[in-house]
């Protein structure tokens, strides 16, 4: 089981600087546009930036720092780079004088924890390697790792177990690992974003796997994201309009770690089974950090304990495909609706929670 299966295939940037609306090369807008493209690889996936933007250079400049920060992220949030801070922490259970990004993430970790007691907790890293290697066994068991074997890993579980400031991160019992694919993209999100409207850029949709829209489309309207359907790959579900807002899917058919799919990488840290409450969520939060978590924390929780957390937010949306293919909108309001379908523009990708 190769851990790039794990990751996104695809992550994109399109952004337009005041005054331009995002034209094909060579037309016109308010102003005369450079168009400028880059294509390669970041965060393990297939990446494309293009900014639009009346000075050539100005859109390059911004190209390479987007580039470089997504760069400089890996090399810290990583479970795939021998070299990232990440995997030396897990390596030795201790790391000292952490990139402030790293510890920056892990305040960002514990809020969201504490936010849904728990159920959103990257120290899960131990029962994510449990289910890897069990299934990577020739002639495993179909039924899954033993309860002995599962208990031995939840001992190992639990954020309280991480201690960290600016000095020093360190794990409490010898074995604890973390994964920070359940927050980690959101955050390169945010912080692309936040270079993009330093350097001019009103209107984007930035997508490292979260995607978040900086403004409305250049044409006014809100931008369309579509919701991966859970049961067609490559479908659409539906499509939500967003502007300043981010927009996080977290479902079980991400990744399956047995054929017949009953175990899956979004694994509750309290009882070290996969979730099995919902077949997709969907989080809509102004920042990605906050979504990415967040939709992991949600495929866990029951509605009603997930409407409590929004009314403590005071903030988001939420859109549930129940196991029973129901379809149901939350807000912090307290008000329930049915989701209805839709054609769709931008897939919104199953985010993968755990390396």
């Amino acid at each position: 089981m190769h851990p790039g299966l794990t990751r996104r295939r695809f992550i994109g940037v399109t952004a337009a600087a005041a005054g331009l609306g995002l034209l094909p090369v060579g037309g016109r807008g308010r102003a005369e546009a450079s168009v400028v493209d880059w294509h390669g690889e970041a965060m393990g996936a297939v990446a494309s930036l293009r900014i639009h933007h009346s000075d050539r250079g100005a859109a390059e400049a911004l190209i390479r720092r987007a580039v470089a920060e997504v760069r400089r992220l890996e090399r810290v949030f990583s479970l795939y780079r021998d070299d990232s801070a990440l995997v030396a922490l897990n390596r030795h259970g201790m790391l000292a004088a952490p990139p402030p990004d790293l510890v920056e993430v892990l305040a960002q970790a514990r809020h969201y924890w504490q936010a849904t007691h728990g159920s959103f907790d990257p120290s899960v890293q131990p029962l994510w390697t449990l289910y890897r290697d069990h299934f990577s066994t020739p002639g495993a068991a179909p039924s899954g790792p033993s309860s002995q074997s599962r208990d031995a890993a939840l001992a190992l579980v639990g954020l309280d177990g991480v201690a960290f400031d600016r000095n020093r991160i360190a794990f409490r019992r010898r074995g604890m690992g973390l994964t920070l694919n359940g927050i980690a993209q959101g955050y390169a999100t945010d912080r692309v974003v936040g270079i993009l409207r330093a350097g001019g850029i009103v209107s984007s949709l930035v997508d490292l796997g979260e995607p978040r829209a900086l403004g409305p489309a250049p044409d006014g309207h809100p931008w369309r994201i579509g919701i991966a359907d859970p049961d067609g790959l490559g479908a659409i579900a539906e499509t939500v309009e967003v502007a300043d807002r981010a927009v996080a899917t977290s479902g079980g058919y991400g990744f399956r770690f047995d054929a017949e799919g009953r175990f899956n990488h979004l694994l509750d840290p309290k009882s070290g089974r996969s979730a099995a409450l919902y077949r997709s969520v969907t989080v809509l939060l102004p920042d990605a950090t906050g979504a990415d978590a967040l939709s992991t924390a949600f495929s866990l929780l029951p509605k009603e304990e997930i409407s409590s957390v929004l009314h403590r937010l005071g903030d988001g949306e939420v859109r549930l495909v129940t196991a029973g293919g129901e379809r149901i909108v939350l807000s912090p309001r307290g008000r329930e609706d049915r989701a209805e379908a839709g054609g769709g523009m931008i897939r919104a990708a199953a985010r993968l929670g755990c390396a």
